[in-house]
């Protein structure tokens, strides 16, 4: 790229600025929590966002059945595609779905409130800032005149919060978007070409409802689901003892983050319920966690054979794993990235699982960059008060710009 490219650019993605931060307040306005996952209308709203800024939206929307059994209630994804000539089709993925605000916030968390430079509001950061980068950096493309060769496509998807199947996974494999390269959304200041895979197991521990007053007449469900969390977090303990050799992604991590059983104070519990995550690095093998984890809680239980145990898994994310074009992709994108933000911006991995790791498993070299802090602490990710400087918003824009030009170039 010519210094008088990136200056072309440069101008061209600061001239619709402010169109951008409305774009992205509009988004963050309109609630699309998941759960409950009721994405559809959201979808709509930016879909008519995007055709007033001159796009042509493909709306997809996903079969309900599918939706259902996904726990969600409606989805539909958005693809943009804009085609320059002959030559590799790029796809750009974010996620317009969200995880619920929470308690704590000192900010409305939809009304993309700006202070201080920073817009608050859940999914300001995650993801739905970079259906902004992606979007106006295409529109400063499509304004350049640059002779390019290849399509651009947006996938604006909508089940991340859920796992993704339903999101850029059915877009995939439903034949609808073919992509040779994809970058997915991303923070401002790292390129990540690696990050965690999970599984997500729900374990059930049955017994016997019994009066309070006389618990030896029933079978203690709670009781009986002691000893397997006790080796639940003995085990992420021992755990800590792994290192994945990625730079970012630490050790493999096990939480216990959801549980419910009880019928009354006065009764003897029946039933426990407890979901379990498992972050898995990429050295592991996904297969012989979840053997391992199945066995560790079955010897568990055994303390207390008359209550009965079962195990279903929910989710199974792979982890995903840097190829050698996936590493030219983030050579290319950190260099840019480190131009704009006039400091070094590299390579690294993250504990996070993420929808990129869907086009890996198609086989598309894949990357994360895209609009945000410098770490998710800092965003304040899946909490209160989550935030995006809007002046890395606009730089992040014009990385993703200008990487794409060389990348069609």
């Amino acid at each position: 790229m010519t210094t008088a490219q990136s200056a072309r650019l440069h101008d061209l993605v600061h001239q619709r600025f402010e169109d951008e931060v409305a774009f992205l307040a509009a988004l963050v306005k309109m609630p699309s929590d998941n759960p409950s996952g009721d994405c559809a209308a959201h979808a709509e709203h930016a879909a008519a966002w995007l055709e007033r800024l001159g796009f042509t939206v493909e709306r997809h929307r996903v079969p309900d059945d599918l939706v259902a059994r996904h726990g969600m209630i409606s989805v539909t994804n958005l693809v943009v595609r804009h085609r320059f000539g002959d030559g590799p089709v790029i796809a750009l993925n974010a996620h317009g779905d969200v995880v619920p605000p929470g308690e704590g916030w000192t900010q409305d968390p939809y009304g993309a409130a700006v202070v201080d430079g920073w817009m608050y509001g859940r999914g300001v950061a995650v993801s739905k800032s970079d259906f902004a980068t992606y979007a106006f950096a295409l529109d400063a493309l499509k304004r350049s005149g640059l002779p390019l060769n290849g399509t651009v496509e947006l996938h604006l998807t909508y089940d991340e919060e859920a796992g993704g199947e339903i999101g850029p996974g059915w877009l995939l494999s439903q034949g609808l978007v073919r992509p040779d390269m994809a970058i997915a959304a991303g923070f401002s200041y790292a390129v990540v070409d690696a990050h965690n895979g999970c599984l997500h197991l729900e374990v059930v521990v049955e017994g016997k409802s019994a009066h309070a007053a006389l618990p030896a007449t029933g079978i203690d469900a709670l009781e009986a689901a002691t000893p397997i969390l006790a080796a639940l977090y003995a085990e992420r303990r021992a755990l800590q003892a792994a290192t994945s050799s990625v730079p970012g992604i630490g050790s493999p991590q096990v939480t216990v983050g959801l549980i419910q059983g009880g019928i009354n104070t006065n009764v003897v519990p029946d039933r426990i319920t407890f979901r379990l995550d498992r972050r898995m690095i990429p050295e592991e093998n996904p297969a012989v966690v979840e053997s391992a984890l199945r066995d560790l809680i079955a010897a568990a239980a055994a303390a207390y054979p008359a209550a009965r145990v079962s195990i279903r898994r929910i989710l199974l994310a792979e982890p995903l794993k840097a190829t050698a074009e996936a590493r030219r992709i983030s050579e290319l994108v950190g260099g840019h990235a480190t131009a704009v933000f006039g400091e070094p911006v590299r390579s690294t991995g993250v504990p996070l699982y993420t929808d990129a790791r869907l086009y890996a498993a198609k086989g598309v070299p894949v990357v994360l960059y895209g609009a945000g802090p410098k770490s998710i602490e800092e965003a304040n990710a899946h909490r209160a008060d989550e935030r995006l400087r809007l002046s890395d918003l606009e730089k992040a824009t014009e990385v993703i710009a200008r990487s794409l030009v060389d990348l069609l170039s």
